[in-house]
């Protein structure tokens, strides 16, 4: 604890937590000066939850606190905002994402990381530095989102809320950022190519008079190069350094120091022309490769992030039909049909009596939450049991469904040992490349002329990794983007590297190697009724199971009288069950139902009880994927170990 000791202080004495210059009327704390009482109020938080260590990441890590505004947040307390506010809501947990603009170092995403310290009632928070955003979970029932927005406020980190245009800016804000960077870059690069063309054509002899003049010139417009457009490499180096570790951007950032400041030396001294064009070229090159990671990465998130996991289209129902189309054409007052363990697409109202949703993807809570006839359904939810419907509340939200895609339920124990090839290489690169340069500048240190220098800045500027910090971006994101148009879907760019590592191929059977469009299917057991038909397409229409969904396509006969399944249940691997007209129905495999199962194996079958009495069995034989065969070959000659995952008997 701190001693309660408070002392006016002189001017110009620096605040211990923003840095600014502390008035006549400043406060000081046992040798620690403050410009307000919001900063005091900060440090004393921090010191009672034992944080201190955030006045250790820089040297001037904090934000300058105005005094607190109590009514300034009263509009939260309006169930209507909160709402529009809030990604998910429950009793004891929500989640809400902010804008907040004053994020601008490593201590203020320490601080916002480590919320949980500084309240219980927050249990998570993240932080994305690129789009100066915080997601963070909490309880309503020990915090409220008004008092959480007052203590962020208060701690000088004030979110931006804007329930229009918050999300714009924030998706535009990096993008923006860049964009200016390559646009300046590009017209100094031109520019500086352009006034070196006498260089290029051998023609500097004719143009002397004016060469002198071009080469200030080229000075004058690769400095905004060096100081705006490369920023961000310098930047991420020195950061890395104060972190003791040598990152790619430290070779690259000492590439484009040792470049400049020998082209400004032979310029200078008119020893050469220098190598402005190289270096203006190479800090334009950079940042087009950071923009196609950029949208690789990001703008990229809808196509590779959420199709893994999330549905590719929804049943729609209206006027008495039903079409598939795909979620983010959603729009708000839709009717969704949504299936046994399907995942809720989108926001939306339930108009069925109740339903139970499994949350864990979510929450990380695996018990089901019954919801009744008019609640609110979040995106991200899976339905456990009969099917359900629901309006649509709010269109599908694609940075929504990216951020629980990008959540722990995903994260994998061993994934931090997979680093990218130029994470790993760059610490030893650096102390390679500093070594040759210093050894190639002590060898020629003993020679006759004067080229230690000469030779030292160019082991530098020639072993300076640029095509490494190119090759990165855009081979994993060329790959992303391939995979993808081929339909074949990655969380991350991470997993392009593992993709070397492979040990053992899985494949899932049902609708993955085998085609859910073309299937015989035939009913043996006797005579189908219709009535008994239009109970199997009734309890088929609820499961989420491509045979299930194969069954009720083939029966085609939703009859009205039929009425819904109760106490539907879906056990994976065996069946579904569920009462029906007064009758038990059992849909699944022979054990499940109670049937035996025949000698032959040559198919998928699939048998039906009623009242715990076989009926029947439907017998499905599936097409194959075209090159399927080619493709079991071709891993067979490689030595691949190859299994199947399938609920199915043996027969395929």
């Amino acid at each position: 604890m701190i001693a309660n000791v408070e002392e006016k202080i002189p001017k110009k004495t620096l605040c211990y937590h923003c840095g600014d210059p502390c008035e006549e009327d400043a406060i000081r704390i046992d040798e620690k000066s403050f410009c307000c009482p919001g900063c005091k109020a900060v440090f004393e938080i921090l010191n009672d939850n034992g944080l201190l260590a955030y006045y250790q990441l820089e040297s001037r890590p904090g934000n300058t606190v105005k005094a607190a505004d109590n009514e300034k947040f009263t509009y939260l307390d309006n169930a209507l905002i909160r709402e529009k506010l809030l990604n998910f809501s429950s009793e004891r947990v929500q989640k809400v994402s902010f804008l907040i603009p004053s994020i601008h170092c490593s201590s203020c995403i320490w601080l916002l990381e480590n919320l949980s310290r500084l309240h219980p009632g927050v249990s998570h928070s993240v932080v994305n530095f690129v789009k100066k955003t915080a997601s963070i979970t909490f309880n309503p029932q020990k915090i409220t989102l008004r008092q959480l927005v007052e203590l962020l406020d208060k701690m000088g980190y004030p979110p931006s809320i804007s329930l229009e245009t918050g999300e714009r800016k924030r998706e535009n804000h990096y993008t923006k950022s860049l964009s200016l960077k390559i646009g300046l870059a590009a017209f100094c690069f031109g520019n500086v190519m352009l006034l070196s063309f006498p260089e290029y054509l051998g023609l500097a002899g004719e143009t002397e008079e004016f060469g002198e003049f071009f080469n200030y010139l080229n000075i004058f417009l690769a400095l905004p190069v060096l100081l705006y457009s490369a920023s961000d490499y310098f930047t991420s180096a020195w950061k890395g350094l104060q972190e003791r570790f040598i990152n790619i951007d430290v070779p690259i950032a000492l590439g484009m120091v040792t470049l400049f400041s020998r082209s400004v030396y032979e310029i200078v001294w008119q020893v050469g022309p220098g190598y402005l064009d190289s270096f203006t070229g190479f800090v334009f090159f950079l940042l087009i490769g950071k923009w196609f990671q950029s949208k690789t990465y990001q703008s990229l998130s809808f196509e590779r992030d959420y199709k893994s996991y999330f549905p590719l289209a929804v049943t729609k129902v209206g006027d008495g039909s039903r079409s598939s189309i795909p979620i983010e054409k959603l729009q708000v007052g839709d009717i969704i049909e949504i299936r046994n363990q399907e995942i809720i697409p989108a926001d939306g109202v339930l108009i069925n009596d109740r339903a139970n949703l499994d949350y864990s993807f979510v929450t990380g809570e695996a018990d089901p939450v019954p919801v009744a006839a008019g609640k609110t359904i979040y995106a991200g939810g899976r339905q456990v049991g009969e099917k359900i419907l629901l309006k649509v509340k709010k269109k599908t939200d694609q940075s929504y469904l990216t951020g629980l895609w990008n959540g722990d339920a995903f994260r994998k124990a061993n994934e931090g040992r997979y680093k990218q090839l130029v994470d790993r290489v760059s610490k030893y690169f650096t102390l390679i490349v500093l070594l040759v340069a210093v050894a190639a500048a002590a060898f020629w240190y003993f020679q006759p002329g004067e080229k230690m220098w000469e030779v030292f800045t160019a082991v530098l500027i020639v072993a300076c990794p640029c095509a490494l910090a190119l090759s990165s971006p855009f081979t994993y994101g060329s790959v992303v983007r391939v995979l993808g148009r081929n339909r074949f879907y990655l969380k991350s760019t991470d997993v392009v590297e593992q993709l070397s590592r492979i040990s053992h191929i899985v494949f899932d059977k049902t609708g993955t190697i085998t085609q859910n469009e073309s299937t015989d299917i035939r009913f043996h057991g006797g005579t189908l009724s219709p009535h008994l038909a239009g109970k199997i397409s009734a309890l088929t229409g609820h499961s989420s199971h491509p045979l299930s969904r194969k069954i009720h396509a083939f029966l085609k006969k939703e009859n009205a009288e039929i009425s819904a399944p109760k106490d539907f249940q879906e056990i994976p691997g065996s069946g579904i069950s569920a009462w029906i007209g007064g009758d038990f129905l059992k849909i699944g495999s022979a054990g499940f139902v109670g049937a035996v199962e025949p000698q032959e194996i040559n198919m998928s079958r699939v048998f039906v009880s009623v009242n715990g009495v076989e009926c029947g069995h439907f017998e499905i034989r599936s097409d194959y994927r075209e090159g399927m065969a080619e493709v079991v070959r071709r891993l067979t000659q490689r030595k691949f170990p190859m299994s199947i995952l399938s609920g199915d008997n043996e027969s395929e």
